[in-house]
């Protein structure tokens, strides 16, 4: 019997189009904190033991005996739009070695699902679309998504199935992959199935998309008896909330034999999530004030006070360089208190000049122009010095390899900064230890994220808290200058409508 042929490839990118940097084919090729661009038989390795989609879905591949086409995977840190330029080169590549490829049984691709690129608003619905035009109509495609998926009608009509992640963080992407080779396994048998497409009407702050509490738990968890019940497939999506176009926010999306089973199961889902719409919602500190509070309950706990710096994470399209959480803590004379990661070159570099031990006067981070922040002018002293490459072992990155380019501890007071060079999620406590510090040991860390920490912070927190510092990803979608979303849609649970 002959062996299903089967390319894979994949391009990620998470796009907030009010982001202060746009991504270049550069960031593509670094990664941030990703496996750099690979392509051919490089890309399998490259991806490998890795908490990705692809390599969920190459272990499930291999071990059904599928013959695997490698084409290109890429990814980079979440910013502004993609460059025209670097999504042609990427896009071009994939669409060529499918070319290549010769006769296909089926593609697999790993997509985030909220790219848009200078040129193109849906970036995966235009690289799907150029898939199925190559393929033609009897080949299935079956993509990966991140549970921030932004999705079309573009994407869903292009693809036999659009499976995304069940957790955020997103410790199941590996296993989000191997869903979807199960899913291809079912079209590779001739199992067709109709599709259903509902978009949710409001947006939801991503600081409250986390799995791990309501809502959210029970909606996700209320997924697999679908599945259990006869529906193939279905996904859940809260959408990412900073793109400004007409497709941003939450949908869902069902396979089932028939049309009738998946508009049931979607409809039941959209209702059950439209019913729990004024649940999202948290509370949210102001700097000082969120510094104050944790200082305060540090003074009796066993365990850190992690912070969440959320309006600055890189993973949200954030420069991962503002200020307004080290001034707090600074401020506040904060004691055994850490932040990270501060990306700025300059004072990494002067930083690694200066030499351990050194006191080095900067105006550190502050270098994206966001309104209401600015370089922290001070005198630091260098703790330590770091090429900035370490292994993230925690479930979040799940043992992925990065290089932050330079890298030191600086301390000010009783404050310590890891900075970087290179911007990536403060989402394992690797990143704390590279430059020297222990994480265990803080009674206050504030990390650059909004949820992804959790995976790897929440097991050694006292409690979390949340921070809205100036930066690029306000915490509550409806103070972004959105000027092409659909009308009616509203800004942010149970808030005002666009239009």
């Amino acid at each position: 019997m002959t062996k299903p042929r089967i390319a894979v490839g994949g391009f990620m990118h998470e796009t907030n189009t009010f982001g202060p940097s746009k991504a270049g084919i550069d960031a593509f090729i670094e990664g941030g904190g990703w496996p750099a661009l690979s392509e051919g038989a490089a890309l399998i390795e490259a991806t490998r033991d890795v908490n990705m989609g692809i390599c969920g879905f190459v272990e499930a591949a291999e071990a059904e005996g599928w013959d695997l086409v490698p084409t290109l995977w890429c990814a980079a840190s979440p910013s502004a739009h993609v460059t025209e330029a670097a999504f042609e080169d990427i896009a071009g590549r994939i669409i060529a070695g499918i070319e290549a490829a010769g006769p296909l049984d089926g593609v697999y691709l790993d997509l985030h699902g909220a790219m848009v690129a200078e040129h193109v608003d849906d970036g995966e619905g235009e690289l799907l679309a150029r898939v199925r035009a190559v393929v033609g109509p009897n080949v299935p495609i079956v993509a990966s998504l991140d549970l921030h998926a932004n999705v079309t009608q573009t994407m869903v009509d292009a693809a036999d199935a659009l499976i995304a992640y069940r957790t955020y963080p997103h410790v199941d992407m590996a296993e989000t992959g191997r869903r979807a080779a199960a899913y291809l396994g079912r079209r590779l048998d001739g199992q067709r199935d109709a599709k259903a497409f509902r978009q949710v009407p409001f947006l939801i702050p991503i600081a409250w998309q986390c799995t791990g509490m309501e809502p959210c738990r029970s909606l996700y968890a209320s997924l697999p008896p679908f599945e259990a019940d006869g529906i193939a497939s279905i996904s859940l999506l809260t959408g990412f909330p900073a793109a400004d176009f007409a497709d941003c926010g939450p949908s869902i999306v069902a396979y089932a034999p028939t049309q009738e089973a998946a508009d049931r199961a979607a409809d039941a889902l959209l209702d059950a999530i439209s019913r729990r719409e004024t649940d999202f919602a948290g509370k949210v500190f102001a700097p000082d004030a969120g510094v104050a509070e944790a200082i305060a309950l540090s003074a009796n706990a066993r365990r850190p006070v992690v912070i969440a710096d959320t309006q600055d994470n890189p993973g949200a399209g954030g420069d991962s360089d503002t200020t307004g959480m080290l001034r707090a803590l600074v401020t506040a004379d904060a004691q055994r208190a850490a932040i990270g990661v501060i990306v700025d070159p300059q004072a990494a570099a002067e930083a690694h000049r200066a030499g351990v031990g050194a006191t080095v006067s900067l105006g550190l981070g502050g270098k994206s122009g966001i309104a209401g922040d600015a370089p922290f002018e001070a005198a630091f002293i260098v703790e330590s010095l770091s090429d900035g490459q370490l292994v993230a072992a925690g479930p979040f990155y799940g043992g992925a390899r990065m290089q932050l380019g330079p890298s030191a501890c600086l301390r000010i007071g009783e404050v310590r900064i890891v900075v970087g060079s290179r911007k990536a999620q403060m989402a394992d406590q690797e990143m704390y230890r590279f430059v020297g510090i222990e994480p265990t040991e803080q009674a206050i860390l504030v990390n650059k994220s909004s949820v992804h920490f959790r995976a790897d912070f929440e097991p050694i927190a006292e409690t979390i808290l949340v921070c809205a510092a100036p930066g690029p990803m306000p915490v509550d979608p409806a103070a972004l200058p959105f000027t092409r979303l659909r009308h009616g849609m509203r800004l942010s649970p149970g808030g005002p409508a666009f239009g």
